[in-house]
């Protein structure tokens, strides 16, 4: 199965970028034929200096506090909590290689290129397509709606519900590991119950936009082909009047959509005719690392799991029950639980953990008061803030969230925030500071990082640790400390990263609403509109029953 993380990264023009047998940072030039068809990477600004690991440890450790320690309530009422997973899952259609199960085989060019380069275009739902051998397991019969799974009935009220769980591969062979495998394109989706449920809905989205265009006539490869397309574009269009205003500041967001990039892979200047694009490791290792800070520690899940029930949906349950990083093993009680590929005796979803996506996502942005979830039961979810605060759970992760079920490794690696540092620091990642010099921003002071604005307390550093964090500031800190003073959203270094990166993969994408300037959405309630709640209603066909199957009571 693929691993979550990436450890090593392929960027252009520099090699390998890796760790060895000790931990250290390496890098080497591709040895084989097959590293140099490797996902693409490159460097944006100039390599910065290291941060040393205890510098390292002890800015993890005051992210990701002790539960003894109070915090600021750092909620964010206008981001409903679905948009914090729905960047994880375009992160992961950002960055699937999908020539990752051809090395060694022949392809053709084009596909070479588009498969190692970052697109937009829903290639961890979709694969290579129903056409491609490998592939046409994520499909059904007909080779054009994508399969979904069924749920495991736990008796009275809760009965097996078609469409409602991932596929997965099942049967008798194998480990239970093997027969939880999700059968999607990317593995990564089934990392937590919010993505695997974000994935399922997009599946949704496509089957039922293969119902609409089969309406046509249209039928087979031309069927499929169409309906990629139309959800594609519906989807691109989505991410940038939708989700990227919600976490970048919008003013930028405008001036790169309207005006172009400015700094990254600008047309004419930084990449050649073949338009492929490549992925900047300030964009892929910090800047678009903001999801972290937006998770919450439980969320209200549905009529069953919610905190005046008396359960909510913790952070730690959201792994359990997914194929990829957990067990559907409901006796699960600590990460380590996980880690046993092989605990528990279920294999698909409990059907008492199908999403309530009244819950993640404010429907009233559709006029659908309907679609409101009773306050008696928890109500809805809102993101945490962007800022340099991780929730508590983040400081302990399931070793199957980073590809280290059976590996021994020390306890720290557990903490999201030191991996993330980690990550960086391996790559020679530029400082903020030196990132907002090519920008022309105006960077933080001192005393801003230090201190930040309702943030990470770094009262726990010592003064050395201080005056190094202070003037050299690693990117993925300082992006966030940069939020904290913009009410949450991204500013002129880590906004500008993001909404360039966005621009250009759309851009590189062959299907691309950047180089279809005049295309405008059909499924949503104008010809200017279509958010992630008006792909929801379309998906899930508007009804309050397949958008919450479990009802209120």
């Amino acid at each position: 199965m693929k691993r979550h993380v990436r450890d090593s990264f392929f960027v252009v023009g520099e090699g390998v970028l890796e760790f060895d047998d000790k931990g250290e940072a390496t890098t080497r030039q591709p040895s084989t034929a097959e590293e140099l068809r490797r996902f693409r990477f490159s460097r944006l600004g100039p390599k910065g200096p290291r941060t040393d690991e205890a510098l390292r440890e002890a800015l993890a450790l005051a992210m990701t506090p002790g539960r003894e320690v109070a915090q600021p309530d750092s909620e964010n009422p206008a981001v409903p909590a679905g948009f914090t997973y729905l960047g994880q899952f375009v992160d992961h259609d950002l960055t699937m290689d999908r020539t990752e199960s051809q090395l060694g085989q022949d392809v053709n060019i084009d596909d070479l290129m588009q498969g190692r380069s970052p697109a937009l275009d829903l290639d961890s739902v979709y694969g290579r397509g129903p056409r491609d051998k490998d592939d046409q397991i994520f499909y059904a019969e007909d080779g054009v709606k994508l399969k979904m799974g069924t749920t495991t009935a736990l008796g009275p009220g809760f009965p097996p519900f078609e469409g409602f769980d991932l596929p997965r591969r099942g049967g008798t062979a194998g480990t239970p590991a093997d027969r939880r495998a999700p059968l999607i394109p990317d593995p990564r989706n089934d990392e937590n119950l919010v993505i695997a449920q974000t994935h399922l809905a997009f599946i949704r989205f496509h089957n039922r936009v293969v119902d609409e265009l089969a309406l046509t006539g249209l039928t087979g490869d031309r069927l499929f082909r169409a309906a990629k397309e139309l959800v594609v574009r519906h989807y691109q269009w989505m991410l940038k009047t939708d989700f990227l205003p919600r976490i970048v500041d919008p003013a930028i967001v405008d001036d790169v959509f309207t005006n172009g990039r400015r700094f990254f892979e600008v047309p004419g200047r930084h990449y050649g005719r073949d338009n492929t694009p490549t992925m900047p490791i300030e964009f892929s290792v910090a800047s678009y690392r903001l999801g972290h800070s937006m998770i919450r520690e439980e969320y209200e899940w549905n009529r069953v799991f919610n905190s005046p029930a008396g359960l909510a949906g913790t952070l730690f349950l959201l792994f359990v029950f997914t194929g990829t990083a957990g067990n559907f093993d409901p006796t699960s009680q600590a990460p380590e639980d996980l880690d046993d590929v092989n605990r528990g005796e279920l294999f698909t979803l409990p059907s008492n953990w199908i999403a309530d996506f009244r819950r993640l996502y404010d429907f009233t942005e559709a006029d659908r008061d309907d679609l409101v979830p009773p306050a008696e039961s928890g109500g809805g979810n809102v993101t945490k803030r962007v800022d340099t605060l991780l929730v508590n759970p983040l400081r302990g992760l399931p070793a199957g969230t980073f590809g280290g079920r059976g590996t021994q490794f020390p306890e720290i690696q557990r903490n999201l925030a030191f991996r993330n540092l980690t990550r960086a620091n391996m790559m020679e990642l530029a400082t903020g500071q030196q990132i907002a010099e090519l920008f022309g921003a105006e960077p933080l002071t001192a005393e801003q990082i230090l201190t930040g604005n309702g943030g990470a307390n770094l009262d726990s550093l010592t003064e050395e640790q201080k005056a190094e964090l202070a003037e050299a500031t690693p990117l993925w800190f300082y992006v966030l400390r940069e939020a904290e003073f913009n009410n949450g959203l991204m500013g002129p270094v880590g906004g500008r990263i993001t909404a360039e990166v966005f621009h250009r993969a759309m851009e590189g994408s062959r299907i691309s609403i950047v180089r279809s300037p005049y295309w405008r959405p059909t499924l949503g309630p104008d010809s200017s509109t279509f958010r992630m709640v008006d792909l929801m209603l379309f998906a899930f066909e508007g009804k309050a029953d397949l958008l919450n199957p479990l009802g209120d009571s």
